[in-house]
């Protein structure tokens, strides 16, 4: 290839890699379109029409001939020629790079020099044309902005006005005195989707770092028809919506305007978020909500939709005044528990720290704010990590200058109601100048005097921190201990009493906690004559729907000592046990439903009734008449089929124990006949009588209503069916109870014989065979003992070295009775020799 041959290829090959530029112009004029590339289809005949009568010509001079687009800077070189600089200098540059003589990329001649002239007039006259074209075309795009126009001259008419501000940013004050802004802004309105999505376009171009036309921007409702733009289910005008709004909120003047459309932060928020939005459009909402965050409302509105992270920046690092104000809101907000744990974690120092101040405008939104996150347990444990305990517990107590009111007192009480309940270890942490720990007698005895000493409101939370303190294994000896000391026992008992039901249902919450510690001392005080008692139950007996303070009133009464004899007869003598019945009876039958405190109430009610069983043999036979009269052997027996409640079938069991155990005794005995005269004399004449219907276990005349008897109510299997239960303290109470039937007292042979019909036996020696509770092995142990005395049951398990092996780890690791009684159960089986027989013999 020649070197002409080879210029011209390097210089075609130029020119086509020159027509990819952005340089000059941003309509190509000459071509009869705007956009640059020329349709005649993409334009109709009258648009085309207009264009041509109002747009000056373009001039060849004009062109470079290199990017045939419109010069901004051309210069000439040696022989005359002129181009674009920025494209002739790319032409020198792959000259040089690849090693040929530098031409003229139009003659393909060779130039001596590089050197380039600015050629000064002519881009003064392009600068002219383009003024006086730009001029008419902002002419024709106004006319073109409006609803009547094509859909197509108003997109190019938009796309002009964007082109026209990417060229030159000094351009958008041109927009704005030809008040194209409110046309645009009109275009939002229109029918076309496309019209609308390019005029949200069109704005962000022409407001972009230019505050002048931002103001315009804020007038009338456009700021709010933008935002419902958000909403839109097409992406493409969402997205541009909200780059919109992006902009516009870097004016502080803008951001209050934003914020001030209802729903507008609400929906930035959601897309801020979002999974399903593209990742442009959610980093826009976050940038945005960014911006708003400089004005204090839209602060708080980004905190009530759930964005809290504003607000703490200001909390932490806001003025004194701007803290007090985020505090004051925070404690206004409902937060869920995931944000409390974050808030705690990120602000409860400085909260803290507020609630030190001495201003005590500082010192309530700070304990506002505290209430409001100490209410989940994980964020009450971050909060005491964070040092909580000992200003609460200092405001709480402390008295003269500077304290704080009651009201706010009640706030600090309830706080560590809050943090009290998260299960913390408390007595590790010192919460008073000497070490004091929250369980400490002294703190104890201050919150007792605060509980006698303070109104209604404030007493109920200092309740609620001993019910949080008495409900740990870890602290409840020394609140019992505390209480005990002080001989408060009796005015905690009076809040039985109380009217008001928060105050009333704490009181007897904490009474439920100390029960099994102050069993005694609390049913002396119920057994008084201030009519505790009465109160109690009458609560109890509400006849509304089951709620939570019914159901810790019969716990607490269900949980004292059940032997108290005193206690029964009282609740006997004023006639509650048969409202309790009652209660039982509808709730079994289906009247009383839906209450998420059903189960315990119906617990509370079980063992409250079984208490009776623990009184049948008082001499006034009161208990034995009221089980007779409402057949109360029927319903415990009922209650053992009340699955997944295994406190009902467990206290179900030792009742219907309680009843069996006076079987024996109520059972009535025949009466024989009285001899003839003839049979007095000679009784080798007579016959014994035979005598029909008698209980083959007590011998007597039974019946479940009158002498409770197991057999007669059909109880054995149920409580055979219970031996198979997960719950050892349901399996141990419903084998005590079968254990009546072989009790001494009874047909033992007899009671082996119901067991045995009943499918029971094998359960009973399961029972023994399993590793549980030492209780329940005592029981099995015994239970085996008895059913071994029959002889062919003893024949038939001294062949299973299980049982064998039980019984023998029972005989070495059992207790003193324990060890007795495998001793006469291994030598039923011939694994101990029974040498009483034999010392018998050589008598």
């Amino acid at each position: 290839m020649g070197t002409s041959s080879l210029l011209r290829f390097c210089v075609s090959k130029f020119f086509y890699s020159a027509q990819t530029m952005t340089i000059g112009c941003n309509l190509n004029l000459m071509a009869g379109s705007w956009d640059g590339n020329y349709d005649p289809g993409g334009q109709s005949d009258d648009s085309l029409h207009f264009d041509r009568l109002h747009i000056e010509p373009i001039y060849d001079a004009f062109i470079c001939p290199l990017t045939k687009q419109v010069m901004r800077d051309p210069v000439t070189l040696e022989n005359g020629q002129t181009f674009e600089r920025e494209a002739i200098e790319k032409w020198f540059r792959e000259c040089r790079e690849s090693r040929r003589r530098l031409v003229c990329p139009l003659t393909l001649r060779e130039l001596r020099s590089t050197e380039l002239n600015p050629s000064i007039a002519l881009r003064n006259t392009i600068e002219e044309w383009k003024a006086r074209n730009e001029a008419a075309q902002l002419d024709m795009a106004r006319k073109s902005l409006s609803m009547g126009s094509p859909e197509n001259d108003i997109l190019q008419s938009l796309k002009f006005v964007q082109q026209l501000c990417l060229n030159n940013p000094s351009n958008k004050h041109v927009i704005r005195n030809a008040e194209l802004i409110p046309s645009i802004v009109v275009m939002l309105k229109s029918s076309s989707r496309l019209v609308r999505s390019k005029a949200l376009e069109t704005l962000r171009i022409v407001v972009a770092d230019d505050s002048d036309n931002k103001e315009i921007m804020a007038e009338g409702d456009t700021v709010r028809m933008i935002v419902k733009f958000l909403s839109h289910d097409q992406s493409k005008e969402r997205e541009e919506a909200v780059s919109l709004l992006h902009e516009l909120s870097k004016s502080e003047l803008l951001c209050e305007k934003i914020g001030s459309v209802n729903g507008a932060i609400l929906i930035l928020v959601g897309m801020a978020s979002s999974n399903s939005e593209n990742l442009l459009t959610v980093e826009k909402a976050d940038k945005t909500l960014e911006n708003l965050a400089k004005c204090e409302n839209n602060v708080r509105q980004m905190a009530e939709n759930g964005r809290l992270h504003p607000l703490l920046t200001l909390l932490l690092e806001g003025t004194p005044e701007t803290k007090l104000s985020m505090a004051a809101f925070l404690g206004e907000l409902v937060l869920n528990n995931d944000v409390k744990v974050f808030v705690a974690r990120t602000a409860g120092s400085s909260l803290i720290n507020l609630m030190k101040s001495t201003n005590m405008q500082s010192r309530e939104a700070a304990l506002k704010a505290l209430n409001q996150i100490s209410s989940d347990e994980s964020s009450a444990k971050v909060l005491i990590e964070a040092g909580v305990l000992p200003p609460l517990v200092k405001d709480l107590f402390t008295v003269g200058s500077n304290h704080l009111p009651m009201r706010l007192k009640e706030v600090s009480a309830t706080i560590l109601a809050n943090v009290v309940s998260s299960g913390y270890d408390f007595d590790t942490i010192p919460v008073g100048p000497d070490n004091q720990t929250l369980v400490s007698e002294e703190i104890i005895h201050n919150l007792l005097h605060l509980i006698s000493n303070t109104g209604p409101a404030i007493e109920c939370r200092l309740f609620q921190v001993l019910v949080g303190l008495t409900s740990s294994p870890t602290t409840v000896s020394n609140v019992v201990s505390a209480i005990k000391s002080s001989g408060a026992t009796i005015s905690l008992v009076q809040f039985i009493e109380a009217p008001q039901r928060d105050l009333r249902m704490a009181s007897i919450k904490l009474l439920q906690n100390l029960s099994p510690y102050m069993g005694q001392e609390l049913t002396g005080c119920l057994r008084g004559t201030s009519g505790q008692l009465g109160s109690l139950i009458r609560v109890i007996l509400e006849n509304i729907a089951i709620t939570e303070e019914q159901a810790a009133a019969v716990g607490l009464l269900a949980d004292l000592p059940e032997r108290d004899v005193g206690l029964t007869r009282q609740i006997l003598n004023e006639g509650e046990f048969e409202l309790f019945i009652s209660r039982v009876i509808r709730i079994r039958q289906g009247e009383m439903r839906g209450s998420r405190f059903m189960t315990p109430y119906l617990e509370g009610l079980v063992k409250v009734l079984a208490r009776i069983t623990f009184a049948l043999s008082e001499e006034s036979g009161s208990a034995c008449a009221l089980c007779r009269e409402h057949n109360l052997a029927s319903l415990f027996i009922d209650l053992l089929q009340a699955n997944g409640l295994d406190n009902v079938q467990m206290v179900s069991a030792t009742a219907l124990e309680n009843l069996s155990q006076e079987s024996k005794n109520l059972t009535k005995l025949p009466e024989l006949p009285t001899p003839g005269f003839c049979v007095s004399f000679f009784p080798c004449f007579s016959k014994p009588p035979v005598i029909t219907g008698l209980c083959r276990v007590h011998r007597g005349m039974c019946s479940m209503k009158e002498s409770f008897c197991l057999l007669e109510g059909h109880a054995v299997e149920k409580l055979v069916a219970l031996l198979d239960h997960n719950n050892d303290q349901v399996i141990e109470a419903s084998l005590a109870a079968l254990s009546t039937l072989l009790d001494d007292g009874v047909d033992i042979e007899q009671g082996v014989q119901v067991l045995m019909d009943a499918e029971g036996i094998k359960p009973v020696f399961d029972v023994l065979l399993e590793k549980r509770t030492e209780s329940l092995k005592r029981r099995a142990v015994w239970a085996v003992e008895r059913l071994l005395r029959t002889d062919d049951i003893a024949y038939e398990v001294s062949g299973d070295p299980n049982i064998g092996l039980a019984l023998v780890d029972a005989f070495q690791h059992g207790d003193y009775r324990t060890r007795q009684i495998a001793e006469r159960a291994l030598k039923h089986v011939d694994k101990i020799p029974n040498f009483s027989g034999i010392f018998a013999n050589m008598g």
